[in-house]
């Protein structure tokens, strides 16, 4: 696993932006957020997605200029699995049982550096689920995604150090 403070030398981090269900409306701008600042700073970020969070992406994005590869999830596991790809940091958008079974899954089968973004009205009381390694990241918003945002510019600024 990478630490933050090698990360700083390396060229070609790999970043996996993990989205189950977008039931919640953060969790789209969030994603399009994040996607493009790591991009800016140099991270090679994969989206990946269920097939509704996906075609949300698509749609909001359609040019491809803040999510620049968006791929299918249950794909990227499969090749996590099977060793073909793998990726030194994850960021795991959950908001419920499945987008905790998501990250749970993509902990045990790679090497990369978790962090669990929680989010949505239950989000203390699934982040208090969590059973594997992670850092969390936590706000009960559904719609307003500036605390969120907030709370994840502070984490990139630690990734970048």
């Amino acid at each position: 696993m990478i630490k933050y403070q090698e990360m700083n030398f390396m060229t070609n981090v790999k970043v996996l932006l993990m989205m189950g269900c977008p039931e919640v409306p953060i969790q789209t701008s969030i994603a399009l957020y994040l996607s493009h600042k790591l991009t800016s700073s140099g991270f090679d970020v994969t989206v990946a997605g269920t097939t509704a969070a996906t075609k949300l992406l698509k749609v909001s994005d359609s040019d491809g200029y803040y999510a620049k590869k968006l791929v299918d999830l249950d794909k990227t596991l499969e090749d996590i699995i099977e060793k073909k790809t793998d990726f030194d940091v994850c960021f795991a958008f959950m908001h419920n049982d499945s987008g905790m079974t998501y990250a749970a899954t993509v902990s045990a089968i790679s090497q990369a550096r978790m962090y669990s973004i929680v989010f949505g009205r239950h989000a203390e009381e699934l982040s208090q689920t969590i059973e594997f390694d992670c850092e969390k990241i936590v706000t009960p918003d559904v719609h307003n995604p500036v605390r969120l945002k907030n709370k994840l510019d502070k984490v990139m600024e630690e990734i970048a150090k």
